[in-house]
């Protein structure tokens, strides 16, 4: 651990040092950390390197423990943030003091729950919080470990846009060659800071040590990184982006206006189905306007992806209102 500060600290040395020492476990009989003794080596990395020390808890006898040791920074873990009794737990050991504390997102996408957790960290006092964006598990996570879903992130700008973002790209990604292309993306999405796991030698390292990577590596994804303004300065961009920005708005009203029609035109569709005993689903016909649709899109420059997922969408939306109008018919 030491021999980790060391090197960041020489490429960093205004960054934060982060070693969990208590880890929470899905099943027993493996390494759960090194517990109370890690709290002296982070003293000793923060005596040695200058850096501050950030460290996971889950419980009120871990914010204790770390508070007694002067650890600078907490952070509640995904696997705590989703029970909202933990939370508040540790918000009560809080009360009276003032320690920036992180929150990571839950492990499943749930952005009232996060917002639930920021919020209790809040009321115990404590003004100096930041979200932390970790992924979130699902059936389907592509080539990432735990989903990004960076549109939950964005719903907690919109919605806190005091609130500083850290994205951890470690978690998501869970193998370092996904890490710059993540760490990038974080970037772009304007987020406050990064969580990046690294280890002197990552093939000895005891946790998650598929998703490390080396000081070496660490240099090699920050000096590719490019962190461009969220702030626009000049008039003349402004305006252009602005003149821009309304037509969209405008396209997007006239798309609106699309939508609803066409939900109208379904639930027509669905009074003609339960009139004439006809099931919802049409495998043939939706089969048909998904590959017809790929095609046009296609031609629009319109990637196979996206139009499949707007027209699930749409689908989804279109088997709701018919389903509706079905069971009105059968309680008549």
């Amino acid at each position: 651990m030491l021999t980790t500060a060391r090197e960041i600290a020489a490429l960093y040395p205004h960054s934060v040092f982060r070693a969990g020492i208590w880890k929470p476990r899905t099943r027993p009989n493996t390494f759960e950390g090194i517990g109370n003794i890690g709290l002296q080596w982070m003293q000793e990395v923060k005596q040695e390197t200058g850096l501050l020390t950030a460290t996971e808890v889950a419980n009120a006898t871990h914010v204790e423990e770390c508070l007694k040791a002067g650890i600078d920074i907490l952070w509640i873990g995904a696997r705590t943030t989703v029970n909202p009794f933990s939370v508040q737990e540790i918000a009560d050991a809080l009360k009276g003091v003032d320690i920036p504390v992180f929150v990571k997102n839950p492990i499943y996408p749930d952005v009232q729950l996060w917002v639930g957790a920021l919020e209790r960290v809040n009321n115990a006092g404590i003004t100096k919080i930041a979200a932390i964006h970790r992924g979130f598990h699902s059936y389907d996570n592509g080539p990432f470990r735990n989903s990004p879903k960076w549109e939950l992130a964005i719903d907690i700008k919109a919605a806190c846009p005091e609130l500083p973002i850290i994205c951890d790209p470690s978690h998501i990604g869970g193998s370092p060659e996904l890490i710059p292309y993540i760490a990038q993306k974080a970037m772009d999405m304007d987020m406050d800071g990064l969580m990046i796991e690294t280890h002197c030698n990552p093939t000895a390292a005891l946790s998650d040590a598929k998703q490390q990577v080396t000081t070496h590596q660490l240099k090699e994804i920050m000096d590719a990184l490019h962190v461009r303004n969220s702030s626009i300065d000049n008039l003349e961009l402004r305006n252009k982006l602005e003149e821009l920005r309304c037509i969209i708005n405008q396209l997007d009203k006239d798309l609106m206006e699309v939508l609803a029609k066409r939900m109208s035109i379904s639930t027509q569709i669905g009074e003609y189905k339960s009139t004439n005993n006809l099931t919802i689903l049409q495998v043939s016909h939706w089969k048909q306007l998904v590959e017809n649709s790929i095609k046009t899109g296609d031609l629009l420059g319109l990637p196979e992806e996206f139009i499949k997922g707007l027209f699930q969408l749409i689908h989804d939306e279109s088997i709701r209102r018919q389903t509706d109008v079905m069971n009105q018919a059968s309680n008549k």
